[in-house]
């Protein structure tokens, strides 16, 4: 399968850019709106943009590459948090980074830019040092994160641990 590096229609490449804190917003819209099983209510947003903002400064822990929306907002983004780890052969200055979000605007799907996004984000991670990566994959997105190097690990397993609530119960 051959994947054409244009726009369709447009004979222009799509141009992914380093995201700043201005992308807060628009990044956790298209979280909320296009990743998570349930969109955001209002104040978890601006929770989850406020701290993105400040994550998304020089100093901080996360990594964007975004594609501008020719009428506004932003098209799609690729989204990782680095963090350290002991360092390794593979991995000598002991960074990693969590895939966190990959997101395209339903009208801009099909263009190349979830692609982009996430070659334009893999470079820049890996300008810092990052190579050791993780992320989490639905099937549809699988064959694009295969072409990246990207492989099944059957030996990980993902586990998510919800606060007990004074009752017993999960909050």
């Amino acid at each position: 399968m051959t994947h054409s590096s244009e726009v369709p229609g447009t004979g222009t490449r799509p141009v992914p850019r380093v995201a700043t804190a201005d992308d807060a917003a628009e990044i956790t819209r298209l979280r909320s709106q296009l990743v998570l099983s349930e969109p955001l209510d209002e104040e978890w947003l601006v929770i989850c943009r406020d701290q993105l903002a400040h994550r998304l400064r020089p100093e901080g822990d996360a990594r964007a590459c975004v594609v501008d929306a020719p009428d506004g907002g932003l098209a799609a983004c690729a989204l990782a948090l680095v963090h350290p780890v002991l360092p390794a052969p593979k991995y000598p200055k002991g960074l990693a980074a969590r895939i966190h979000v990959v997101a395209t605007e339903p009208a801009h799907r099909r263009r190349g830019l979830a692609r982009a996004s996430v070659s334009a984000l893999r470079e820049t991670l890996e300008r810092e040092g990052v190579t050791l990566y993780e992320l989490h994959a639905s099937k549809e997105a699988a064959p694009l994160y295969e072409e990246f190097g990207f492989a099944r690990d059957p030996a990980l397993m993902r586990m998510t641990r919800l606060p007990q609530s004074r009752d017993g119960g999960a909050r």
